[in-house]
This record gives structure tokens, C-alpha cells and sequence, in this order.
């Protein structure tokens, strides 16, 4: 018996206590709207005192009432400064003294320069409560994963320092790193894996250690097409990790630090009877892929909801029947939702860990919008979400559409649909990421034809159109009645769209080929810049007229709705 099996019945035993933290907070959901209140108060009365909170009058709060009177809804650049010094040493411009910054978080987002957001002590304890939560509910659901492994692609946490001399970088790589004793032999790969920058590397390293076995049951990483991109250079480097598995090592092609080789070195020993399994299925299936080479895999564990929901189906031709765990609505500035159960998006909103506030997604971005607590929601509505955490964010807007898709007590079940980022007007047509989403998908579903990458962008000729970008040859062979299906679909969820086509103000949809490996280079470059390959989401749909025009190589216009028809 191997120690993964012999420690099972500890995590067994202790998993039994677990559960009963997720049944309390469950329950807890009936007075999740006295929670959010006592959240609320002690994160206020907790930094009243420092230079952000006497600059906003923390001390005058003692009920929401008070606190919206206080400080108004906020963004990034309200903290900036406040955050610069924090990285310079100095605690007290957002935290009580003594305050323990472990770390700064920097986002994925859009943005050129990531952000900096501070992890305090408590935010991490907060945040790795969340997390627990949701492995808990996992295990719970899928017991025999208490004797197989979990593979859990994730990013460094000290890709730099600060003045002050404390990390920025990724939370989940501080997560890798402090993981309960219990758990960490479950884990197929040790936590130097964060260390290798180069994505490429890291997932062949990643391939090469997890494949070493046939008992991985479990895998977990933010953005389901890393998992597609994964599978994908599992069988075409196919032939050098069944060597390296035979021979020990790691191909010297990929950029591994020799540092993090010596780490790994335990782990790297020859496995010829193992290199001879995997020859054998890829000389009778023609390919190596995980549905084969982990015949034991249960669970997936990412995101659902949203534009990554296109990636899902290619994750069954991947990975073969395989249950889908959502991951919850999660942010560098905390976790918001926890789900409970598998194939749905959906999760109880963490009241325990911030407090929220709601505004209606029709008056977002109006200068005094309505408001709302999480108790005040209403089932099939969706708004944007307002975090208030210990983190030192207080009513900030992350630009998250959610929807509400029912309550527990006093806590709603919630949804992430979009970034608000993730809109394009422009005439006034406000087509959203979701929208077009639902469009391409419903065309390819009646065309027949597989999930691809695409990405739809605003142009601008005599008159501005929108064109779907491509690069799968498939898919382009179809391009005409493609193009008319999309425009057809995106006029029947977006009446504005429908009605500015059918005004003259905006041209049909076009279809645009794009070369091979176009969005394979965008990702990349951009997962270069922030350090974070896994989170990186594909933009399928951006608002930037010169969007076309910026990529590396110039599109081929194929056809246009308006010549399909």
C-alpha cells in the first residue's frame, strides 16, 4: 500500500468534520443578512484608524446607511496612492498597526500595468476559509478522490518585490505553497512547479510529473481552455514525455530552472514500465491523451459561467465523461460565491468573508444608482457586485455581472455572466460578452459544427460592423451561412443590434480569418506581461475599434452576412 492510500483514512476523518462547517454554514444562511452586518462593522471599525479610514470617517459608521453616507463607490486609482504606500512599508495608510501584509495580489485584468492589492494576514485566512469550503463540498461529493491525486495548475506568488520587501504575484501560488499536511501528499505536483515562468515549460513539466501516473482523479485550475491547451500538447509532445518518463528528467527544450529541477529531482527517477503503458496507447489510439492516459479522472474543477462556458465541450473530447466542479465567482480581490454541487455555475455568495452590495445592471455606471444588499435581490435579475474587504477595499467595483439565480435564507445563489469591461457600443447597441456568447454558440450548434477560439470586434469602413474572427479552417469553410447565423442570432438577444442593422448605421457581420496560431501568440504575450497564464481569458468579445488592426498579422475578410444572404 502506498502512503497516498495509507494517509486516506485521516483525510477521511477529517473530512467528516468538514463537512459539518459546510452544513453550518449553509444553515448560517438564514441570518445571512445579520452576518453581513457584523462583516461589515468589523471591517470598518478594524482600519477607522488609518490614514483611509479617517480620510472617508470609518468612525461615524455604524450601520450601511451610514457607510454609503461615507464613502462612495470606488475603483482602482481611489486607492492607488493609499496602496503605494502600503508597499513602501507603511501599514497604517489603509490597515491598523501591525497589520500583516503577506503578499500583494496582482490582477489579471485588462489593463497593461497589473494592479497591486494587498493580502493582509486575515484576508488569506478569509480567503483560504472560502477555498476550503468548496474543496470540502467537493470531496464530500466525490469520495474516492480521497485516494487518488489532484493536479492543480497554478502561478507564482513572489514574481516581485515590493520597497517594502513583500511579494507580488499570484494568490493561488500562496495557496500552493501552505496547503494542510494532510493534503499535500494528494497533490501530483510539488509547489516549485509555480517557479518555472515560462507557461510552455511548466505545462510540459506539468505533463511529465502527473502523467508519471495513472491515479490522478482530480484537476483544478482557473480558465477550462488551459485544460484544452493542456490535453492538446499532451499529444503533440507525445513521444518526448513518454521518453522522459522512461528515461527520468525533463526534456532540456523547455526553459526549467535548475533550480526547480533539483527540487524535482525525487521525482523524476525512470518509470520504464509506466513509458511502456503510455507507448502502448498511443501506438493503438493513434494520440495520447488524458480521457486515456488518467483513466481515473472524475472531476475538473474551473470556471463555468460566462464566455469560458465555450470551452466545456471540448473538454469531454479531451478528457472523456467527466464531472465539471464551477469554481465560484473569484477575483485577486476575493472569492465571492461557493458552489455546492457539480455542472452548474451557480454558488451560495460568501457572506462570511466580505460584504456586499448590489447595484441593478441597467443603472450601472449612472451617477447615483440604486443600491442594494445581498438579502434585497431578486431571483432572475443581474446586477453588479460592490466588495467591501479586509483587504482594504471598501464598495470597490470589480465589474462582475452576476445573476441571481434564487436565495438560501438570506443569501443568494449566484451567477457570473460578464465583465462589464466586456460590452461593445458603438452606436448604442451595448452588445455584451454574454450575449454574443449565446449568439456564436446557438450558430454553431445549428451549423453543426464544433466549439473553436473566436473573438468578435468592432471595425470601422464606410459604416462600422462587427466581424467574427477565426482561425479553425473548419469553421471557416462555413463561413457564409456562419456569418448569417451569428447576425441573426445576436439581432434575436440584442433588439438595439437588430434594430441599427436594420437602420443602415451598422453593416452586417462579417467573417474575418485570422492566421494559425494568432491566439495562442495573443495569450502568451499577455500571460508574459501579468505572469499568469492559467486566468488568462480569451477576449471574446472587445469593445477597441483598432482591435483588428493591432493584431500581429492582418485578416482576410471571407464574407459578410449581407453576401450570405
Amino acid at each position: 500500500m502506498n502512503l497516498l492510500a495509507m494517509q486516506a483514512p485521516i483525510r477521511e476523518a477529517i473530512l467528516r468534520y468538514k463537512c459539518s462547517q459546510v452544513n453550518r454554514f449553509v444553515a448560517g444562511a438564514q441570518r445571512g443578512r445579520a452576518t453581513q452586518l457584523e462583516r461589515l462593522l468589523e471591517k470598518v471599525g478594524r482600519t477607522a484608524n488609518s490614514e483611509f479610514g479617517k480620510r472617508y470617517g470609518f468612525s461615524s459608521v455604524h450601520d450601511v446607511a451610514s457607510f454609503r453616507r461615507q464613502i462612495p463607490i470606488t475603483g482602482y486609482e481611489d486607492y492607488r496612492p493609499f496602496i503605494e504606500k502600503v508597499m513602501q512599508g507603511n501599514v497604517e495608510a489603509m490597515f491598523a498597526p501591525k497589520t500583516r501584509v503577506l503578499m500583494f495580489a496582482m490582477t489579471s485584468g485588462t489593463t497593461s500595468e497589473p494592479k497591486r492589492l494587498p493580502v493582509t494576514d486575515l484576508f488569506y485566512q478569509e480567503y483560504r476559509r472560502s477555498w476550503q469550503l468548496w474543496g470540502t463540498g467537493v470531496y464530500r461529493d466525490h469520495q474516492d478522490l480521497l485516494r487518488r491525486q489532484s493536479l492543480q495548475l497554478s502561478s507564482d506568488w513572489q514574481l516581485e518585490d515590493t520597497p517594502s520587501g513583500a511579494p507580488c504575484g499570484n494568490i493561488s501560488g500562496l495557496a500552493a505553497t501552505s496547503r494542510p499536511f494532510y493534503m499535500k501528499r494528494i497533490f501530483a505536483l510539488p509547489p516549485s512547479v509555480i517557479k518555472i515562468r515560462d507557461f510552455a515549460a511548466k505545462h510540459y513539466t506539468s505533463l511529465r510529473l502527473g502523467m508519471a501516473s495513472d491515479n490522478v482523479g482530480l484537476l483544478i485550475t482557473a480558465n477550462p481552455s488551459t485544460f484544452v491547451e493542456f490535453a492538446r500538447r499532451a499529444s503533440n509532445e507525445a513521444d518526448a514525455l513518454i521518453r522522459d518518463i522512461h528515461d527520468g528528467g525533463i526534456n532540456s527544450a523547455y526553459s526549467v530552472p535548475p533550480e526547480v529541477i533539483d527540487q524535482l529531482r525525487s521525482r523524476l527517477r525512470p518509470n520504464p514500465k509506466r513509458a511502456k503503458q503510455l507507448e502502448k496507447m498511443l501506438e493503438s489510439r493513434g494520440a495520447l491523451l488524458p480521457r486515456d492516459f488518467w483513466p481515473n479522472m472524475r472531476v475538473i474543477a474551473t470556471w463555468t459561467g460566462g464566455s469560458v462556458g465555450v470551452y466545456l465541450p471540448q473538454l469531454e473530447e479531451y478528457y472523456g465523461d467527466v464531472t465539471i466542479r464551477d469554481h465560484g465567482i473569484s477575483a485577486s480581490e476575493g472569492r465571492m460565491s461557493i458552489p455546492l454541487a457539480d455542472h452548474t455555475p451557480d454558488g451560495l455568495l460568501d457572506y462570511e468573508s466580505h460584504f456586499y452590495e448590489f447595484i441593478p445592471a441597467e443603472e450601472h455606471g449612472d451617477p447615483d444608482p440604486t443600491v442594494l444588499e445581498a438579502h434585497e435581490l431578486e431571483e432572475g435579475r443581474d446586477y453588479f457586485i460592490l466588495l467591501t474587504t479586509s483587504g482594504g477595499l471598501y464598495r470597490y467595483d470589480i465589474h462582475d455581472m452576476l445573476r441571481c439565480t434564487g436565495f438560501v435564507g438570506d443569501v443568494p445563489i449566484l451567477r457570473f455572466l460578464n465583465k462589464g469591461r466586456h460590452f461593445s457600443s458603438i452606436t448604442g447597441e451595448k452588445i455584451s460578452e454574454h450575449q454574443v456568447v449565446m449568439a456564436v454558440t446557438k450558430s454553431f450548434e445549428q451549423l453543426g459544427l464544433p466549439p473553436c477560439t473566436f473573438t468578435l470586434a468592432p471595425t470601422m469602413g464606410v459604416k462600422p460592423r462587427y466581424v467574427l474572427l477565426l482561425e479553425s479552417p473548419q469553421h471557416l469553410q462555413s463561413a457564409m451561412p456562419l456569418a448569417q447565423r451569428v447576425q441573426q442570432n445576436l439581432a434575436e438577444v440584442n433588439e438595439e443590434y437588430a434594430d441599427k442593422c436594420r437602420s443602415g448605421r451598422i453593416e452586417p457581420l462579417a467573417v474575418h480569418e485570422i492566421p494559425s496560431g494568432t491566439w495562442a501568440e495573443l495569450r502568451a504575450e499577455r500571460s508574459r506581461a501579468r505572469g499568469n497564464f492559467e486566468e488568462f481569458k480569451q477576449p471574446l468579445l472587445v469593445g477597441d475599434m483598432e482591435f483588428v488592426e493591432k493584431l500581429p498579422v492582418p485578416t482576410q475578410p471571407i464574407t459578410s452576412a449581407r453576401a450570405a444572404s
